[in-house]
């Protein structure tokens, strides 16, 4: 009889879900798509304030793991055990971010006890705010010389961190800043709460 997800150990964990990479897909865009429309029916509207297709996925062109990133930015009077029930009985996993405090929330969908579903997705709740997240998104998909050096940069660690996702992406951390740092010079101010842009 097969553990369950809950039942696993983190080095389990990371042997039935390893650091696949993947060329572009145009089909991600759409993947995006229908969840948005999904979540923001569960959720509804008028408990969002802003909602985007984040992290790699979300680049035109750039190779990533095929896992559809999604931030969701609600409002601060949202119910957070309402939001929790609704995402669950949606097909998510709730993961806790003991190190973040409330609502810096993630949830997954796409994980079995017999690895990867065909549509992976993660969610990022938070309250409303200047995402570092949504300006290196935009960096890549404005200089893709950039984003092909990033996706360069993801083979090569792929190849020490295949079995170690925390590795993996804290060896990405170092030029995620510095991009980062470039983006909120080159898009001052674009995702500041009150300007509320999207995508």
């Amino acid at each position: 009889m097969k553990k369950s997800l809950s039942e696993m150990s983190i080095a389990e964990l990371w042997q039935l879900f390893p650091i696949k990479l993947s060329p572009y897909n145009p089909l991600w865009k759409n993947w995006y798509l229908e969840e948005e429309k999904l979540i923001t029916h569960v959720i509804e509207n008028k408990n969002i304030v802003r909602i985007n297709h984040i992290g790699s996925t979300a680049v035109d062109g750039l190779i990533s793991k095929p896992t559809i990133d999604i931030l969701i930015e609600i409002k601060q009077d949202y119910n957070l055990e309402i939001l929790i029930y609704i995402l669950k009985q949606n097909g998510y996993i709730f993961e806790p971010q003991p190190k973040n405090p409330a609502p810096h929330m993630m949830f997954m969908k796409g994980y079995s006890e017999n690895g990867f579903e065909e549509k992976v997705y993660h969610l990022h709740i938070r309250y409303s705010g200047d995402w570092n997240e949504l300006y290196f998104r935009d960096y890549l998909q404005n200089h893709p010389e950039i984003a092909e050096e990033y996706g360069k940069l993801k083979l090569k660690l792929k190849e020490y961190f295949e079995h170690n996702r925390d590795g993996y992406t804290n060896a990405k951390t170092e030029f995620i800043c510095k991009y980062n740092d470039l983006a909120k010079s080159e898009f001052l101010n674009k995702y500041t709460p009150n300007s509320l842009q999207e995508k």
